[in-house]
């Protein structure tokens, strides 16, 4: 069986796939779309959710950083590991490598419009942080079908 969850996958194949990568839940009574339905890995604390309109295919996949430093967790885009390559050292690589970066001061969201995609250091979770404090790592992805800010 193939083990890749994809945009526009619909709902029952997505959901054959998602059990056999972690634990799923969503809220009671969103057994079916419209619903947003959360993944488990294991214990590290990393988890995506995926989001399912009333159409029934997948339109975004959210990831959330491990909690965990040490889980074997490897979650790349561009061969750069977006959970452990500092945050300005990271937007700096996508834009050598050619990707539009714009970033949204009042969400403190950055986007790589072209490609709807965008990442943020939102959580309330403690993770490393620099010298003044700020977080070091981003600590959650959206990929999406809808262009993001």
């Amino acid at each position: 069986m193939d083990a890749e969850i994809r945009l526009g996958m619909p709902f029952d194949e997505a959901m054959e796939i998602a059990p056999t990568l972690g634990r799923v839940s969503h809220r009671p009574g969103a057994e079916r779309p419209p619903g947003k339905y959360v993944v488990n890995l294991d214990d590290s604390g990393f988890q995506y959710v995926l989001s399912f309109p009333e159409a029934g295919t997948l339109t975004s996949v959210e990831l959330w950083r491990f909690r965990d430093e040490a889980a074997d967790i490897d979650v790349t885009f561009d061969q750069l590991d977006v959970f452990r390559t500092p945050s300005e050292e990271l937007i700096e690589q996508l834009e050598e490598r050619g990707h539009s970066v714009s970033y949204d001061d009042d969400l403190g969201i950055h986007a790589l419009p072209e490609l709807k995609m965008s990442f943020a250091n939102n959580s309330s979770f403690e993770y490393p942080v620099d010298e003044e404090g700020d977080p070091l790592y981003f600590d959650y992805v959206l990929v999406s079908t809808e262009m993001v800010a």
